[in-house]
């Protein structure tokens, strides 16, 4: 029977059918952070288990710490500190693989799981973090779970699940000049509705997926849980061996040849079934940013605010109403020239090396606008460590830009740092929900080059303006 590729990777991990609709999987590798990484390893001494597999666990400090320069364990959250320091004792009693603060391969989980070879082809991955399937780009079957998923897997490598129907997204055609793959996904999200995925893992097909860089897919794979995916997964091409030969958790040497013939089968058979299929022509895209509270609440930049009366139900309305009112914006207003008050340049979806050479190749020799905050947290300790060897620190802070330590900092409003109170920031960040990114302030997602040229000019614009959006 021809099999999708998340079927292939589902069937091989597992263990039992449980006979009630779920199975037993087998969990490969597991990340943890200090937020709800520390609560799974807490309950596990407390009940005196230790770690199945800590060779094949990972940690990093991330989510509540800050990002100023010259950091320690002290946070703006209260008892942020006492999280860290307890997340530190307990990884290092179970001899997991920790990356510290102020460590070279410190950063956002998500940024650190690809670039140190963590995440591969063909495993099962967890992580106490919604936009886990990022690493689905990479071939992973990879997800996000709570604190009690992550325990049980930590004690026992496996998971119980019930198995998701399959989607394919096939997307197709060269995208025109500063159309992003932050833009592809808003479109999908916007066109479908952020439950359009409910139910579903998908699988990202055509040859726009194939010219796209691995960063790009991941970026793309980021929001797919932004889709109500479980996951959202690519199967794994030259490119993506390419990207992964010689990391540092990677298949060694001596193991290379045969992993490299089990990536090459990671792929859906011809005649696969999906339970529903989307085509995206990317050729007809513009550029996108949300006006909302929802990244469905997206539109092309050179369109305007929705009116309520194109609402398709009451509930829709009242959706519609609410997001309007939350973020002071008047139905039927052009979202392009909309002011902003700060501009934000990080996250696991957008910051990574080519997203701040993007960024930076558009504010080289300008200024942001005056009054504006901006603020730049690279992916990684790697990843600010090689930016700055390329000069794009020097770039953003002449420009006007913080340049800050790694970690998830506003993505959102957990380390006790905010914008503040009706605030409107342009971010790269992937959720736009009420408080968000600090209590009542206004977040619009968009790529990081709409994020650098809006910055400049102080209100909404695209970096690259296409010829219907002049």
């Amino acid at each position: 029977m021809a099999e999708t590729l998340f079927d292939k990777i589902w069937n091989q991990h597992i263990i039992s059918d449980l006979g009630d609709g779920n199975d037993l999987i087998y969990i490969d590798r597991i990340f943890l952070h200090e937020r709800t990484g520390s609560v799974a390893l807490k309950s596990l001494e407390e009940r005196g288990i230790s770690v199945r597999k800590p060779s094949q666990v990972f940690a990093t400090i991330d989510h509540i710490v800050d990002t100023l320069p010259g950091r320690g364990d002290e946070t703006m959250m209260p008892s942020g500190s006492q999280f860290i320091e307890s997340f530190r004792e307990s990884v290092q009693r179970e001899k997991i693989n920790f990356f510290d603060l102020n460590t070279s391969r410190q950063g956002i989980v998500h940024v650190v799981s690809p670039e140190q070879g963590i995440a591969l082809p063909g495993i099962t991955y967890i992580c106490p973090d919604s936009h886990t399937c990022s690493l689905g780009a990479l071939g992973a079957l990879a997800w996000g779970v709570g604190s009690s998923e992550c325990e049980h897997a930590l004690a026992t490598n496996t998971l119980v699940k019930k198995k998701p129907k399959s989607m394919l997204i096939n997307i197709n055609g060269i995208p025109k000049d500063g159309v992003t793959a932050k833009d592809i996904i808003l479109h999908l999200i916007s066109k479908h509705g952020a439950n359009g995925a409910n139910g579903h893992a998908i699988e990202f097909q055509g040859d726009t997926i194939d010219r796209m860089s691995i960063e790009s897919r991941l970026t793309l794979c980021n929001m797919a849980v932004e889709f109500g995916a479980m996951t959202g997964i690519i199967s794994p091409d030259k490119k993506t061996i390419e990207y992964i030969s010689g990391k540092a958790f990677a298949p060694e040497k001596g193991d290379q040849k045969l992993a490299k013939e089990y990536w090459a089968s990671l792929k859906s058979d011809d005649g696969a079934h999906f339970s529903k299929v989307i085509d995206i022509d990317a050729s007809k895209l513009n550029t996108y940013v949300t006006w909302g509270t929802s990244p469905e609440h997206a539109i092309e930049i050179k369109e305007k605010i929705p009116s309520i009366d194109q609402a398709n139900s009451s509930k829709e309305n009242t959706s519609i109403k609410k997001a309007l009112d939350y973020m002071g914006l008047e139905e039927n207003d052009a979202i392009r020239g909309t002011k902003i008050d700060a501009a934000f340049i990080g996250s696991c979806t957008n910051s990574r090396l080519s997203d701040l050479r993007v960024a930076a190749s558009i504010l080289k020799g300008n200024k942001i606008a005056p009054g504006i905050k901006a603020i730049c947290v690279p992916g990684s300790s790697k990843v600010k460590k090689e930016a700055e060897s390329e000069g794009i620190d020097k770039i953003f802070k002449s420009a006007g830009f913080e340049w800050r330590e790694s970690g998830c900092s506003m993505c959102f409003f957990a380390g006790g740092e905010s914008f503040g109170e009706d605030e409107r920031v342009i971010s790269t960040t992937n959720r736009n929900f009420e408080n968000r990114q600090g209590k009542k302030t206004r977040t619009h997602l968009a790529s990081p080059a709409t994020v650098a040229a809006s910055a400049i000019k102080g209100e909404i614009t695209a970096a690259h303006l296409t010829e219907n959006e002049t």
